[in-house]
């Protein structure tokens, strides 16, 4: 009888945490205006539906395949196809964030770097590509 009121228990747990982290995520998105900003920078304005099906297909299965373990063999050749993908929304997604924040504005502005935005822009792209790279083919094999 212990056990099932541990297992109760931790199952609550479980989804009180659960709900909490998705409810910050969508406060996130919804907040800031993220998915209509990234469809703004994307010019699909009738696809928006599309951006906000993909976030949350994403997320459930995600969460999903973290949840039971899922894992695939498949050759590397073939998953360099959707991590492309993955990086550009990754990367889209932290574009829209940028902009909605308006941090390399406000960056510039104060540390007067206005001259040399593009080499900034530029440093930021090429440290992200580098880095993921680094992970990709290095660090997690």
């Amino acid at each position: 009888m212990a056990e099932l009121g541990q297992g109760i228990m931790l199952g609550v747990i479980g989804l009180a945490g659960g709900f909490a982290v998705g409810s910050a995520f969508v406060a996130l998105l919804i907040v800031l205006d993220l998915i209509p900003r990234l469809v703004q920078i994307t010019r699909a304005y009738r696809r928006s539906a599309v951006f906000e099906s993909g976030i949350l297909l994403g997320a459930l299965y995600w969460s999903c395949a973290d949840l039971f373990d899922w894992t695939y063999a498949f050759p590397a050749g073939l998953l360099l196809i959707p991590a492309i993908f993955q990086g550009l929304f990754v990367g889209m997604f932290a574009a829209a964030l940028t902009e909605v924040l308006n941090v390399i504005p406000i960056i510039t502005r104060r540390f007067k770097l206005k001259p040399f935005i593009l080499s900034l822009l530029m440093a930021m792209v090429l440290g992200k590509v580098t880095g993921s790279v680094v992970d990709w083919l290095w660090l997690h094999p």
